[in-house]
């Protein structure tokens, strides 16, 4: 090989070796700007998903229990109240749980799947019809299938409010809402050494709104309707447009206050921070 062809070859494989670097970054930044574009792509799904999920979940278990067999007749409303309660809070947009004449094992399951289904914006209500017994400082729900002979078999037989309500508040719900129509005449009571007539009062956690039938230690006593005072009371302020929940809770509180003569006070207790709405949008405020 004399020197011009040596002198071309190296001029060759200069140029060969220009061409293959300029193709090799043509085809890294095609490389670079497909792995942007996947990436922008993937991103637009997660950033636009609260938008897409729109409001809030909203969450409720009814439970109405009316055929216990110490009591000495089957009680009529609770199950009337779940079944009413139920309409109105799947109008206003509400997933609900129904269970009536739940045994204990039902309210267990119940109350598991409540929580499966709770997210951190999820609102949450709970609603129970039916005998409330105190025991120990704590209010609770009884089963139809409830034996109890002695205070300590309320505890082991009976569901706590106050335990309902600390699943809510473990999963993160952001507001927790409770209804209890149970502050009846103790149907064990008889069999009781110590005197437990109504409800303890209810612990209420952070960011929840609580309405009971009774102030605690009090007894309320059905009326002849179909359904209870206090849901008959609650469902007519639930109409109200867009109503706050607090509000409502209150005026019903109010309306029954005033229709009996101060006869039967339900209770509230609120530890809200946001105004949480019943057919209408969710406003956060103090």
């Amino acid at each position: 090989m004399n020197l011009t062809q040596l002198r071309f070859s190296r001029r060759s494989i200069a140029i060969a070796a220009a061409l293959f670097g300029t193709v090799s970054l043509a085809i890294g930044a095609h490389a670079a700007l497909s792995i942007r574009a996947l990436d922008a792509a993937r991103a637009v799904p997660a950033e636009q998903a609260p938008l897409v999920a729109g409001k809030a979940a909203r969450l409720a278990l009814v439970i109405g229990n009316g055929h216990y067999p110490d009591a000495s007749e089957p009680l009529s409303q609770p199950i009337n109240d779940a079944r009413a309660l139920t309409v109105a809070l799947r109008h206003d947009g509400f997933d609900v749980d129904v269970v009536e004449d739940a045994t204990k094992d039902d309210m267990t399951r119940a109350v598991a799947r409540l929580k499966s289904k709770i997210t951190r914006d999820s609102v949450v209500m709970l609603f129970f019809g039916g005998y409330g017994v105190q025991a120990g400082r704590e209010s609770y729900m009884i089963p139809v299938d409830a034996t109890i002979w002695k205070e300590k078999d309320v505890r082991r037989e009976g569901v706590s409010i106050e335990s309902v309500l600390d699943v809510m508040k473990e999963q993160g719900a952001r507001a927790k809402l409770v209804v209890v129509d149970a502050s009846r005449r103790n149907p064990y009571e008889r069999r009781f050494r110590a005197f437990s007539h109504g409800l303890a009062p209810i612990n209420a956690p952070d960011n929840a709104l609580i309405l009971s039938s009774a102030t605690p230690g009090k007894v309320a006593y059905d009326s002849n309707g179909a359904n209870s005072v206090l849901v008959s009371e609650l469902l007519n302020h639930l109409d109200a447009k867009a109503a706050g929940a607090e509000a409502v809770f209150n005026q019903t509180r109010v309306a029954i206050s005033r229709a009996s003569e101060g006869e039967q006070v339900p209770s509230v207790s609120s530890s809200l921070l946001e105004d949480v709405r019943f057919g209408g949008s969710e406003k956060a405020g103090s």
